[in-house]
């Protein structure tokens, strides 16, 4: 079975992100053919990437990019949770994407995007780019939530009307179905 990790990629205090990652984690846990796990960048306080040797090169030598990079190897695959600020996707999801290279190749990656009236679609477009870099394979499907700040609840609940479920589904058949293909490739 593959293992995936679904990265929310926001650390802002208030953000919708956290209702938006856990609407998606509890389509990944009912699956049968995944097993699913949250993966905060909250609770990674990476530094500001700058080490003189890309981690395409070599291990880092900064302890919490090493302990980064051994948790994203425990993963087949990825979905990326990410808001859209200004045309783009916030820094503190760069920055976890920067400092890791070996961990993420070869695997595939989905994109759960929301914010404003475009839901996210500019910044999972431009993560679409990086992550290619990163040797991974973007999938197609994904999951776009425009108006997310008022798509969600106080207690984190998609209000009616609101219904990407079916967008879910589509992310994580395709995400179980290549993860299948290519086999575990946990580093």
């Amino acid at each position: 079975m593959s293992h995936i990790q679904v990265i929310l990629g926001s650390t802002r205090q208030g953000r919708v992100g956290a209702s938006v990652a856990s609407w998606f984690m509890q389509h990944a846990s009912a699956r049968t053919d995944l097993s699913a796990e949250l993966v905060d960048l909250a609770d990674w306080p990476l530094p500001f990437f700058n080490s003189p040797v890309p981690p395409a090169f070599g291990p880092s030598s900064d302890p919490q990019a090493r302990a980064w990079a051994a948790k994203v190897g425990q993963a087949d695959g990825y979905v990326l949770v990410t808001p859209e600020y200004n045309h783009g996707y916030p820094a503190v999801l760069k920055n976890a994407l920067d400092h890791v290279y070996r961990e993420w190749n070869g695997k595939p990656v989905g994109f759960v995007g929301y914010g404003g009236p475009g839901g996210g679609v500019r910044a999972v477009e431009q993560l679409r780019q990086v992550v290619v870099e990163l040797s991974m394979f973007p999938l197609r499907q994904q999951v776009i939530i425009a108006n997310a700040y008022l798509a969600f609840d106080e207690s984190g609940a998609l209000r009616a009307g609101v219904n990407p479920d079916r967008q879910a589904a589509a992310v994580l058949d395709e995400l179980a179905g290549v993860a299948a293909r290519l086999g575990p490739v946990r580093v």
